[in-house]
């Protein structure tokens, strides 16, 4: 077991390296990664409640390959996505777009991982994330086109497979996924009843006319006021 702070600490070095971008040169590079690591231990220590007491450093690097794999997959959709939506825009005919929402529930649960997921979702060109429900451990999602939701959803699924091994969470990525709901017009999903508009409803339920309507149907009251 290892503090998990000091760990983070050296991230933070590796990553000032990158954001500095040094020349490829030993003197620089070392410079660089000194200046991250006086400046990222500090922060570190700083902020250390926010991080887990301990951490093991097997379990760690036993998550690395599908952070690796989350990168790359995330890149690559990222760019599908942005190259949907330029055509989209540059369309000479009208745009397809049929913007949806859709409710997709998680099998993370822990804050990284939802945290994780949902960036992710709202980095990726035509899609954002609108609210996270925890009662349900889910996602509402808007997209630019919705017409093949399987489409937004299996990337997603994607994700949450490698997300589920980083973050060592409860479930595996063998495990089945929770089904997603579209809103409008699926209102199958208990959230998404609930967030039904009145006006809806009471049409569905069929509200008979209140007496002064009917009065008022009817030209009034027996003596003709």
């Amino acid at each position: 077991m290892t503090r998990s702070w000091p760990v983070a600490g050296v991230l933070f070095g590796i990553i000032w390296v990158f954001v500095d971008g040094p020349p490829l040169e030993p003197e620089p590079v070392v410079g660089s990664l000194l200046v991250g690591l006086a400046v990222g231990f500090p922060m570190a220590y700083l902020f250390r409640r926010l991080y887990e007491d301990t951490l093991t450093l097997r379990r760690s690097f036993r998550g690395l390959p599908y952070a690796v794999l989350y990168m790359l997959t995330f890149i690559r959709e990222a760019i599908i996505s942005s190259l949907d939506v330029t055509y989209r825009v540059l369309a000479l005919s009208e745009p397809p777009i049929e913007p949806e929402i859709i409710l997709i529930p998680l099998r993370v649960r822990t804050d990284l991982g939802v945290t994780t997921i949902a960036n992710s979702i709202t980095m990726t060109p035509g899609s954002l994330t609108l609210d996270y429900d925890p009662t349900e451990n889910a996602l509402y999602v808007h997209v630019i086109d919705g017409r093949e939701p399987e489409e937004i959803v299996d990337p997603i699924r994607d994700w949450e497979d490698y997300a589920l091994a980083i973050f060592d969470e409860e479930l595996s990525p063998g495990d089945p996924a929770p089904d997603f709901a579209v809103y409008p017009p699926d209102q199958t999903h208990p959230v998404l009843e609930q967030a039904l508009p009145d006006s809806e409803s009471e049409s569905e339920t069929g509200a008979e006319p209140s007496a002064e309507a009917a009065e008022e149907e009817t030209g009034g009251d027996d003596d003709g006021r």
